[in-house]
């Protein structure tokens, strides 16, 4: 009972100060304190703390918690971009998907172009895990998808690579109120190759039984389920396997890290 209590609290200790910069630090570069060097080097030691401690206390292939169908919210918000703008999105919408392809590339053996129908006739895997958002909200979720390590093999990633980056449809303009004024810039997100190869981690195709709908990331979305929501890219449409962050995009590894954000979200 002891052992079990200690490990709570260190599993707080080391996933709280993460929760608390990532949600605190929604960064606006006007301020002078959280755009000071001295602020980004504090922030950056203790995501690095964060990553290392979670690793230990959750060693061993760990899982999310799953729950009962039950436990399923009535809701379940659509947050960040509801609907990708451009011409390619709408009329792959209006063909409901029939020429999207996931394209898997990088440091790879073999290269993958997949169809949406391709995918959803891979085995699959079935969960139902809370998704937690850093604006504090919390929602219960059921998804059907292709675990990213079975494709990841298939595509035989390379022993140099060390990061998974997913790449999306989405476009956003800047959302102020969601932590200063952005540069509107190209959604994507990456994750270490060791959270890709997790059993959780999905390339999911559906929500609750059905394919997903378009506020929720049709047609395929990525599912980290020991990561906090933003780390749940939507809008997939390649995954781009890399030894390093520098050079794509703003270089954090995500469009929110690009301004500010941990790029370990480990909860």
């Amino acid at each position: 009972m002891t052992l079990i209590t200690r490990r709570n609290a260190l599993i707080t200790a080391a996933t709280g100060s993460g929760l608390l910069l990532a949600g605190c630090t929604k960064v606006r570069f006007g301020d002078t304190l959280t755009g000071s060097a001295g602020f980004q080097r504090v922030l950056a030691q203790a995501e690095a703390w964060t990553l290392s401690s979670q690793r230990f206390l959750l060693s061993g292939g760990a899982m999310a918690r799953e729950y009962s169908v039950a436990d399923i919210s009535p809701k379940f918000k659509a947050n960040g971009t509801l609907y990708p703008s451009g011409e390619d999105y709408e009329d792959a919408v209006n063909e409901e998907f029939a020429r999207w392809r996931l394209t898997i590339d990088g440091m790879v053996s073999h290269p993958l172009s997949l169809s949406v129908a391709e995918i959803r006739s891979l085995p699959a895997r079935t969960q139902i895990t809370r998704h937690d958002c850093v604006e504090g909200w919390s929602a219960i979720g059921q998804w059907t998808g292709v675990p990213l390590g079975l494709l990841l093999k298939t595509a035989g990633v390379l022993p140099q690579a060390k990061y998974a980056v997913f790449h999306c449809a989405d476009n956003l303009e800047g959302e102020p109120e969601k932590g200063g004024m952005q540069a509107p810039g190209q959604y994507y997100e990456s994750i270490a190759v060791v959270d890709a190869l997790h059993p959780q981690t999905l390339i999911a195709h559906s929500m609750n039984g059905k394919p997903l709908d378009v506020g929720h990331g049709a047609p395929l979305r990525l599912r980290v389920e020991r990561q906090l929501g933003y780390k749940q890219a939507k809008y997939v449409q390649r995954i781009q396997l890399t030894d390093r962050l520098s050079g794509l995009y703003g270089g954090k590894g995500g469009y929110w890290e690009d301004r500010g954000y941990e790029w370990y979200a480990g909860i």
